[in-house]
């Protein structure tokens, strides 16, 4: 199909549909894990896309956990979103899916349902997905997608390019993430009476102290690696030298080299009392999305956008993590935040501009149709 701003004409005139969808959409509630809602949202979103694709999907379950994949001849590009989010089943009852002054609002509407919608009417809009298309919707993205990256992986292998549908930053593309790794620190120390015998024991929370400075002192924020000591635990009473300790670890990076140097390091801490042990859990989530990967889908973008008579997106570097990190990091041309222009993910009221789903719906499409060329 020809891109022109026929092509942004023809979604126009499907926003009340995609908006309708959305509704759809939003009122099935999906937290990442509540394997039986996501079960009831995959079944909403399964009809949905067989009325609109023309194709019912393959659910592919892992571990309980429902993915929808779609294939249109041989795959050369992959559309690919996550249709779990980070509210809890209720939250519909006291923040209802609205519209109002050209905004929409509802649990999940920017992150990332709205995107699924765009790219849904986007292949509708060419006459129907055309060969070479595949689409891939996971369902526990929120959680570090732990049952779909193998799936994700196996999709991205030998393709031509990755598009995923997550929200952007304002208006802008997202063409850089940062690499995500978690770690759990525990402190083995020696419990004892903190009253009767201290010396005796070895104080977990004291070596805890120590070791959350030299976590923090990892980071390199000229590099734009930023290391997060957060969620601590430790001890069992006021009167007792605590012989555990904890702490939570989030690590962002901008480049590949800088994660496996914090993952050196974290392995390599040496305790700094006497008898106290420490034991490093957890590691890289997903790698960085270089902006080299996504260089050359961004410059068709721009094309596109020039064909549909519309302003090219923007190209934000952000510190927050895709399932694009995955493909990205295979080597697959990657590019992220072609869905929905909002704000607020994770937040009560994020929302999603109206007008804008048929405008992404038309890069998404026009991006699609360049590529299979």
């Amino acid at each position: 199909m020809t891109v022109t701003a026929g092509l942004l004409d023809d979604l126009r005139a499907r926003q009340d549909a995609m908006l309708a969808d959305l509704h759809a959409l939003a009122a099935a509630e999906s937290p990442s894990t509540d394997v039986p809602a996501l079960v009831e949202c995959a079944a909403v979103l399964g009809a949905m896309g067989q009325r609109l694709l023309g194709a019912a999907p393959e659910t592919v379950v892992v571990d309980g956990w429902p993915h929808l994949r779609w294939h249109f001849g041989t795959p050369r590009v992959l559309l690919l979103g996550h249709f779990d989010t980070v509210w809890p089943l209720g939250t519909l009852a006291r923040w209802p899916f609205a519209v109002a002054d050209g905004i929409a609002t509802g649990p999940g509407v920017f992150d990332m349902k709205a995107g699924i919608v765009a790219g849904f009417h986007a292949l509708a809009a060419l006459g129907g997905p055309p060969e070479g298309v595949a689409v891939l919707l996971t369902s526990d993205e929120e959680t570090g997608s732990l049952t779909s990256q193998p799936l994700i992986e196996g999709e991205a292998l030998g393709l031509e390019a990755v598009l995923v549908l997550e929200p952007g930053l304002g208006r802008d593309l997202k063409v850089a993430r940062k690499g995500v790794s978690i770690y759990d620190l525990t402190v083995h120390g020696r419990a004892a009476h903190a009253g009767l015998e201290p010396e005796k024991g070895v104080n977990a929370l004291v070596e805890l102290a120590h070791q959350v400075l030299a976590i923090e002192r990892l980071a390199r924020p000229e590099l734009g690696t930023t290391v997060t000591p957060s969620v601590a635990t430790a001890g069992t009473g006021t009167n007792v030298v605590p012989g555990t300790a904890r702490v939570a670890v989030d690590v962002r990076v901008a480049s590949a080299d800088e994660q496996h140097r914090v993952d050196a390091a974290m392995r390599a801490l040496p305790p700094v009392l006497p008898e106290a042990r420490l034991v490093v859990a957890g590691g890289v989530n997903r790698p960085p999305l270089e902006q080299e990967h996504s260089a050359a889908l961004y410059a068709r973008v721009a094309e596109v956008a020039r064909r549909l008579g519309v302003a090219a997106p923007g190209a934000a570097r952000v510190g927050g993590a895709s399932d694009g990190n995955f493909t990205a990091a295979l080597g697959i041309p990657t590019l992220d935040g072609l869905g929905a222009v909002g704000a607020g993910a994770h937040a009560e009221g994020e929302h999603v501009e109206v007008a804008s789903l048929p405008e992404r719906a038309a890069l998404v499409a026009g991006l699609v149709a360049d590529l299979l060329a």
